[in-house]
This record gives C-alpha cells, sequence and structure tokens, in this order.
C-alpha cells in the first residue's frame, strides 16, 4: 500500500473498522473507501459485486462481522454463523474478481480448540474441538482462513489472515447483554457506582484467563502487515498452511483480576459477586505472538491504560 491506494474498509463503524480508519488516516492514507450498513449490505451478494466493481479498490481489510459475547452467541448461533459466512465470502470473492492483490481478513482467537495448548500458536488451528458456546461463530471465522489459503494458492493473492484476541477501546459495545466481557465490565462497574450499588454481579466463576489488546494497537499490527514487503510477509503465503497470523500482546490475566481493575480504574468500591450458574467458556485464551514479534511488532498499551482509555470513551458513548 501506498499513500494513494485505494483502500476499503469494511466494517468501518465498529470497534475494529473504526480502529483501522484512524491510523489509516493518522499515518497520512488519502484515499479511504467505506460504506455504512445502510448504503451497502454485505450479506447481499449483487450489491457487494456492484460495489468492488465501482469502486475497484486496490487493498482491503475486512473488519466487518456479526460478532458478540457467550450470551449473544448462544442465543442466536444461526445468525453468527449465516451473516459472517456470508460477508466474507462476498467480499473476498469480489476483492478477487476485481484485482485486489492484498486483503487482510480480521478472526478471533475463538478458532482454537477449546482445551488448546497455551499459549496458542498459529499452527494449532484444527488441532482440537471447539468451545460449543461459540463455535458457529468461530467456524465461520476458519472457513474465511481456508478461503484465504485457497485464493492464495490458485490466484497468487497475498489474501492474509490475522487473529486478535480479545479487543476493546472506543466504539465498543457495551450493551450488558450482547457485549465481550470487558466493555460489560465497564457498564456494570460504572452504572453501580452511578446508582450507589454495594456489589456488582459478574458472570462465571471469575478464573479463566484471557488476554486483551486496546483496539489502536491491534490497528497498528493490521496495517503494518499489511504495509509489509511480499518477502517479509513470504513465510505466511505458502502452499502448506494458512496465511494466519496472532495478534496479542503477549500476557493475559483472570476474569476476576479484570473486574477488580476495572472497579478500581472507575472508581467502584462495592463488592462483586461471581455467578457460577452462568457459562466461564475456554478455561484460557492466551495467543503465542512469537511470529508477529520476530517481524518487529510488539503492542504498545498496558492493560491499565487501555481500559481508562476505554472508560473515557464509554462516558462520551449515548446510552
Amino acid at each position: 500500500m501506498n499513500k494513494d491506494s485505494k483502500i476499503y474498509i469494511a466494517g468501518h463503524r465498529g470497534l475494529v473498522g473504526s480502529a483501522l480508519m484512524r491510523q489509516l488516516e493518522a499515518r497520512g492514507f488519502r484515499n479511504l473507501v467505506s460504506r455504512t450498513h445502510a448504503e451497502l449490505d454485505l450479506t447481499d451478494q449483487a450489491a457487494v459485486r456492484a460495489f468492488f466493481a465501482a469502486e475497484k479498490p486496490e487493498a482491503v481489510f475486512l473488519a466487518a462481522a456479526k460478532v458478540g459475547g457467550i450470551h449473544a452467541n448462544n442465543t442466536y448461533p444461526a445468525e453468527f454463523i449465516q451473516q459472517n459466512l456470508a460477508i466474507q465470502t462476498n467480499v473476498i470473492h469480489e476483492s478477487w474478481r476485481n484485482g485486489v492483490k492484498r486483503l487482510l481478513f480480521l478472526g478471533s482467537s475463538c478458532i482454537y480448540p477449546r482445551d488448546c495448548p497455551q499459549p496458542m500458536k498459529e499452527e494449532y488451528l484444527l488441532t482440537g474441538p471447539l468451545e460449543a458456546t461459540n463455535r458457529p461463530y468461530a467456524l465461520a471465522k476458519i472457513a474465511g482462513i481456508e478461503m484465504c489459503h485457497a485464493y492464495n494458492r490458485q490466484y497468487g493473492t497475498q489474501y492474509l489472515a490475522a487473529m486478535p484476541t480479545n479487543l476493546y477501546g472506543p466504539n465498543d459495545n457495551y450493551d450488558l447483554q450482547n457485549s465481550h466481557v470487558l466493555p460489560a465490565l465497564i457498564r456494570k462497574m460504572h452504572d453501580a457506582k452511578e446508582r450507589g450499588d454495594k456489589e456488582v454481579v459478574v458472570w462465571g466463576s471469575g478464573t479463566p484467563r484471557r488476554e486483551f489488546l486496546y483496539s489502536d494497537d491491534m490497528a497498528d499490527a493490521c496495517v503494518f502487515l499489511m504495509e509489509s514487503s511480499s518477502e517479509k510477509l513470504a513465510a505466511l503465503f505458502t502452499p502448506d498452511a494458512p496465511p494466519l497470523i496472532n495478534i496479542g500482546c503477549g500476557k493475559d490475566v483472570t476474569i476476576r483480576q479484570l473486574a477488580e481493575s476495572t472497579a478500581r480504574i472507575i472508581g467502584f468500591a462495592g463488592n462483586m459477586v461471581f455467578d457460577r450458574t452462568k457459562p466461564d467458556g475456554t478455561p484460557r485464551k492466551l495467543l503465542a505472538v512469537d511470529r508477529l514479534s520476530a517481524m518487529g511488532w510488539n503492542a504498545r498499551t498496558s492493560l491499565e491504560n487501555g481500559i481508562a482509555l476505554a472508560y473515557r470513551d464509554f462516558l462520551k458513548t449515548p446510552r
């Protein structure tokens, strides 16, 4: 990519896509293309085909997806698999049809087996059963990885599949029913502080371990990859393995530690009650980031600083 390249960011209003927009604009990229869902339904094959034929982007960041936490995944499994399969199939195929050479497909660490060895290396993909609570979403993302690999092998494209760890930051979803754990904790702690509550209920036992990455760090890593030379990325474009690379910080915390940090930063001084009737999900999800570190990229935002930045964004978010 160069500063004048026409770059399409699919899903530019979400947590991931908005971070990509901020990062690209900050780096001086001037020809960015985006569409809202109202302007372009990415599950509509004909609409996506017409968009690509008209715009002819040179590079694509595929950040559009249906996402959510354990409750959302359990409640809407059909939507999670159907919508994600449709979005990525349409965008990847039309990218190839219209000559897009470099594409970055964003997935999730839930693609790895439920009881995966820790930290989770890229080669552990498809080596064991998935976590049942998010299997439809994970299978859709795995299909996207395989699609990138297949198009690279058959057509000589350079389509990357980047798997970020748990993300948080500006433009996150703070809905208590459908959000991920950290934005849900921010919302719960804030509301409890405002009401003067004595306690906050946290889903699960508090023992699962999770890794968290600030969204602007994730975006920095993605642009770093897309700006890298073909020679630097050569190890990812082989016929024997998918073009898969993990994006994370290499450190994790328990959900209890996360809740305690969030309460401290927000100023909630009450008690925390862990509801063990609610599912914990995967026991641990820590990504191995050796591959990305060896290329010269490492995360910069600490979890404490990131939560403070996210809370500042939350306070500006209409509710």
